[in-house]
């Protein structure tokens, strides 16, 4: 069954340039379909139209009759004023109106008893009861909590919340609607790698259809099933994830280019001898001219095709500055806290010469504050830390500021790179600044631009010790191949903070896990790393039931005869207690189905069955630990 037909799409922003330019696709129910694309290709524009937020020029969209679409979009944007218990509470609006129009009717109908108000209220309590009217509550704590969404944060305005927090609660709410199509606009955007694996174990097991549009290869790899890439408007379809998508979109500009050098030899083959033919012609032989016309025109339809064009990579290099020696950064018992809140403390390490360190960890746990401290932009509580004699770092931090907002690109690469005007250009193109883009002011340019213009600037420099800061972060995939060729080239020692797996598991050689305030050092990979904590949380499992079986054990028959009482009679209580609670429970069910038309009624009965239904909870829970 297709959730999704997209028929000859057109759209346009600027007279005569279409972005969307007869666009094409269908997606089937329960299928994740990854969106690629470079960036201003028209990928968020096509989800804008998908949700009816814009029209198209040009084309239709269908969606199957009854399903729900949701957008977690890059920035969700609500009113003013609004809290995240209010973005929460959208997810149920249309129960929210029901409850309203059913209060409403409960006070109409203490002064008019008429049919026609009766069955209303009627059809609403059904309504109300069918749609889960009773449980929202309850279910809006349950995905609140399992999203790491406290109460505190739930009293603060949304526009207080930083992205990767608005990312998780526009999640949530998409989950409590109970979408049957999600929009996915850069999902991963600002998530920690917890958050990140948490959303990709949702995806799989979520029973709808997902279009993502992601520039998280990772992400991409594990999530979807086939990718589409939206190119100079049109669609281009591949059966497979991101890996397959790269492999087989080389292949097929190999096979394209293997066509098109075939083409023009055959074209020179037939233009040498049409011209024979012409020349044999004029010697008397009128016939030949034909053949040679004959020839022409296929000449002509060959001529058609255009030379495939692969995307401009990057062709500059870090200068580098050799090391001598061994210690590039040392760290002994370093301790940073703001206020009450200590992030971490006794951090204790040494990066070695040539070391390319990812440096990972939840929101919140410091790893930026790090970075700081060993720029020294931040001063630690306690400890120390030391960069070698003769290091020189270079530094791209999250939020990119340069000299000057009002200079222009070409401006900024004169006054703060200290380069010659035609130098300046030819690094500016090689990162994608061309023409007149070398003119825009600093002030114009998006996240990604500022970061590669500062990276432009960065590669000029002497330097042996590199500190990225989530150097990926509004970049798009041509973006961060370009700088991981960069990277790629790159000898001296690395240190970088970031959620891109695909980077880290490219580059890193040694993880430094900063979490509960601690500094895990693995020597690896991250594929290596996550298999390892995985074996450690085994170990500790294991560790503790075999805790717990060694305590019996300690025990003689005589000492444990009484414990095996007490759990015994601890047992049957609890199981008493179970099936009490289950049978008012039961009751009280029963009573809810008696009174489905009476609004009041339902009410008192949910007030009555929710904490007997917490109180089974905790029973259930105690009867399991007995059982251990």
């Amino acid at each position: 069954m297709i959730d999704i037909s997209v028929s000859s799409l057109v759209k346009s922003f600027e007279l005569g340039k279409n972005i969307l330019d007869g666009l094409s696709f269908t997606v089937n129910t329960g299928e994740r379909v990854g969106i690629l694309g470079h960036n201003g290709c028209g990928k968020t524009t096509l989800f804008r139209i998908l949700v009816g937020e814009l029209h198209p020029d040009e084309g239709e969209v269908m969606v199957a009759p009854g399903k729900r679409l949701g957008l977690i979009s890059q920035i969700p944007v609500y009113p003013e004023g609004t809290t995240t218990e209010d973005v929460l509470k959208e997810a149920h609006r249309h129960l929210y109106r029901i409850q309203d129009r059913l209060s409403d009717l409960s006070v109409e109908m203490e002064h008019d008893d008429s049919p026609a108000l009766l069955q209303e209220y009627d059809r609403l309590s059904e309504d109300f009861r069918r749609l889960g009217g009773y449980e929202m509550d309850v279910e809006r704590n349950r995905v609140a909590n399992g999203l790491d969404i406290p109460p505190r944060m739930r009293e603060q305005l949304f526009d207080s919340l930083s992205g990767g927090e608005k990312t998780r609660v526009n999640l949530a709410r998409l989950i409590l609607e109970d979408t049957d199509i999600l929009l996915l606009d850069e999902p991963t955007n600002h998530l920690d790698l917890h958050a990140t694996e948490w959303l990709e174990d949702y995806l799989l097991h979520f029973k709808g259809t997902v279009l993502a549009i992601s520039h998280d290869r990772y992400f991409l790899d594990r999530v979807v099933q086939r990718s589409i890439e939206i190119s100079e408007g049109k669609a281009e379809f591949y059966a497979g994830n991101y890996s397959f998508y790269v492999e087989e979109r080389q292949h097929r500009f190999e096979e394209k280019l293997k066509q098109y050098e075939k083409d023009q030899a055959k074209i020179e083959q037939l233009q040498r001898a049409a011209e024979q033919m012409h020349l044999w012609a004029f010697m008397g032989n009128d016939k030949l001219h034909k053949r040679a016309f004959s020839m022409e025109k296929r000449i002509e339809k060959l001529s058609h095709s255009e030379r495939p064009r692969e995307e401009r990579r990057l062709n500059v290099k870090f200068k580098q500055r050799s090391f001598e020696g061994d210690e590039v950064l040392i760290l002994d018992g370093v301790s940073k806290a703001f206020g009450e809140k200590q992030l971490f403390s006794d951090l204790t390490a040494t990066i070695t010469g040539g070391e390319r360190v990812a440096l990972i960890g939840d929101n919140g746990a410091g790893k930026s504050t790090l970075v700081k401290l060993i720029m020294g932009q931040e001063t630690p509580d306690c400890g120390y830390l030391a960069l070698g004699p003769a290091i020189r770092t270079a530094y791209l931090p999250q939020q990119v500021r340069f000299s000057s907002d009002s200079r222009s690109a070409l401006d900024t690469m004169l006054y703060d790179a200290r380069c010659q005007p035609q130098e300046a250009r030819d690094r500016l193109a090689a990162f994608g600044f061309r023409g007149e883009d070398v003119l825009t002011p600093v002030s114009a340019l998006s996240g990604g631009e500022r970061s590669r213009l500062c990276l432009c600037i960065l590669m000029g420099r002497d330097i042996n010790f590199l500190i990225l800061d989530e150097p990926t972060n509004h970049l798009d995939i041509a973006s961060r191949e370009w700088m991981e060729d960069a990277l790629s080239d790159f000898e001296q020692t690395l240190l970088f903070v970031s959620h891109d797996r695909y980077l880290i598991e490219k580059f890193a050689t040694r993880i430094w896990y900063l979490n509960g305030g601690t500094l895990t050092d693995f020597r690896g990979g991250y594929a290596d790393f996550v298999a390892w904590r995985e074996r450690q949380q085994l170990l500790q499992q294991n560790e503790k039931s075999r805790v717990k079986e060694q305590e019996r054990e300690k025990k003689t028959p005589a000492e444990r005869r009484p414990r095996e009482k007490n759990t015994a009679r601890a047992l049957q209580k609890i199981e008493k207690d179970i099936a009490r609670l289950e049978s008012a429970i039961a009751a009280l069910q029963a009573e809810a189905e008696a009174n489905a038309a009476d609004y009041q009624k339902l009410m008192e009965i949910e007030a009555h069955r929710a904490p007997l239904d917490e109180e089974l909870l905790q029973l259930y829970e105690q009867w399991e630990e007995l059982n251990e």
